[in-house]
């Protein structure tokens, strides 16, 4: 990989040609396209079987606007964060990134770098979804559509800074596939995506909202219905993009550039 950065001067440059050499290796490694590719549509798929069981009175909800921003979500957690952790572990793992510090790639450069592809699946799968959920379940227009845009604009960095985070305590490739669990499953039971959070507890709706990707599903969501004022939308902006900088925290004081023994 370290050969894609000759010639490359500028920050742009260096993660881009960065990128170009992980999308490379990622079309090579069929599993993890063929994951990051099918699995949000058939979560999505599944999701849809059920969403008539759950009582939507009084949500302002229709099976639609419920499964649609989920599937969104899922594109965010399966297609880049999850498929991030893998990454950025086994890399570290190979040496590559150790190998790539010793050139005039940043941290911050390498770290986009390796993100890139994911990112980019990540938002053909949201554009993807959207047509076909939209088709399928009859979805209207969105009634505020800079809000869903705001909200995949929020999520794409924070997934990836949270791979990063996850990936500095994860110590192997094999490990990998088991620490993003806990941030995958409480994102798809707690922040809306299966399930909105109108129709939980009060109390235990409000800690949900707290949750990384909750404001993200909130904001897309409501570019649909459109029933999120300029304080709502601050606000979950302000949640999201907390927790990215969080992330990035942790990451700049724990990412370990060597292999974890």
């Amino acid at each position: 990989m370290s050969t894609a950065l000759t010639g490359t001067t500028t920050t742009t440059g260096r993660a881009l040609a960065l990128g170009r050499a992980e999308l490379t290796l990622l079309l090579r490694n069929r599993a993890a396209l063929s994951s990051a590719l099918v699995l949000p549509g058939m979560l999505t798929l599944s999701m849809s079987s059920f969403t008539g069981d759950i009582d939507l009175k009084g949500t302002g909800l229709s099976p639609g606007t419920l499964v649609l921003p989920g599937s969104i979500g899922l594109a965010l957690v399966l297609a880049v964060y999850t498929n991030l952790v893998g990454v950025y572990v086994i890399r570290r793992e190979e040496l590559v990134l150790k190998r790539l510090r010793a050139g005039e790639a940043t941290d911050t450069e390498i770290l986009t770098g390796a993100a890139v592809p994911a990112l980019l699946i990540g938002l053909i799968q949201c554009v993807v979804l959207v047509v076909s959920v939209s088709l399928a379940m009859d979805v209207p227009a969105p009634e505020a559509p800079y809000l869903t845009v705001l909200g995949v604009a929020l999520g794409l960095p924070q997934m990836a800074a949270l791979a990063a985070a996850t990936a500095a305590y994860t110590r192997t490739a094999e490990s990998a596939q088991l620490t993003p669990m806990p941030m995958m499953l409480v994102s798809m039971l707690a922040s809306g995506l299966f399930v909105p959070l109108e129709v939980l507890p009060d109390q235990v709706a409000e800690f949900c909202e707290r949750l990384p990707l909750t404001p993200v599903i909130d904001l897309v969501r409501a570019g649909w219905t459109g029933d999120m004022g300029a304080g709502e939308a601050l606000a979950a902006v302000v949640t999201a993009a907390a927790w990215t900088a969080l992330a990035w925290w942790t990451v700049r004081r724990r990412f370990p550039w060597e292999p974890r023994r």
